[in-house]
């Protein structure tokens, strides 16, 4: 069987490279805690599925952590005395594809963690010991005048809630469906975003480092 080339990513094959990625990647330790990297995602896009929530909200919180497969930095662990900016690479992979509301929920996923331990001081105790470490490494709880920027994101509301899935999505005995039970609802979000937008066609993609592979 011939192997995909996703050397270069299209709105032909960027749900294809997505799921590829889950498979080959999706084993691996997700930062310290009792889920696998893509247990962890797939729990959060299917908690979210189970409430009804909106098809952006399943498919940022399937996708918030994609980062951590695909950083030229590699993975984050416990042993971490710098942050590896996982947000800002997953972010960057999608954005040629995705609606801006989904990239943010990606994106500022992290910020949203130092948001709510800013403005919500019982959503810290929330965090697992590994949520608690990268926090320290991410800045810890935002200033006042962060937190006021952060405020005017315009998706915040879904932001947030991506982030609450985020840490809900940390069960070992929970069973979800795969991606592929997804990807329907992440063509159909890309295949809407590359029609309203004048920038169409293909890009080369961020490749997957090589701690990854």
């Amino acid at each position: 069987m011939t192997k995909p080339d996703f050397s270069v990513l299209t709105q032909d094959n960027i749900v294809a490279f997505l799921g590829d990625v889950f498979e080959r990647c999706g084993d691996e330790e997700y930062l310290g805690e009792p889920v696998t990297m893509a247990q962890h995602m797939l729990q959060g896009a299917t908690i979210a599925e189970e409430n009804g929530l909106e098809d952006e909200i399943i498919v940022g919180a399937l996708l918030h952590d994609v980062g951590h497969f695909t950083s030229e930095f590699g993975t984050f662990s416990m042993d971490d005395t710098e942050d590896r900016f996982h947000e800002e690479a997953g972010a960057d992979v999608l954005a040629e594809f995705f609606p801006s509301v989904i990239t943010d929920c990606v994106r500022y996923h992290v910020a949203a963690k130092r948001y709510l331990c800013a403005t919500k001081p019982d959503y810290f105790n929330r965090l697992s010991e590994a949520s608690v470490h990268s926090l320290n490494l991410q800045g810890g709880p935002m200033s006042e005048a962060e937190v006021a920027k952060f405020e005017k994101n315009p998706n915040l509301k879904k932001i947030i809630q991506v982030r609450y899935l985020d840490e809900a999505g940390k069960r070992p005995d929970m069973d979800t469906p795969d991606f592929w039970h997804f990807a329907p609802t992440v063509q159909r979000i890309v295949d809407g975003h590359m029609q309203a937008s004048p920038r169409k066609g293909s890009h080369a993609p961020h490749r997957v480092g090589t701690a990854n592979q």
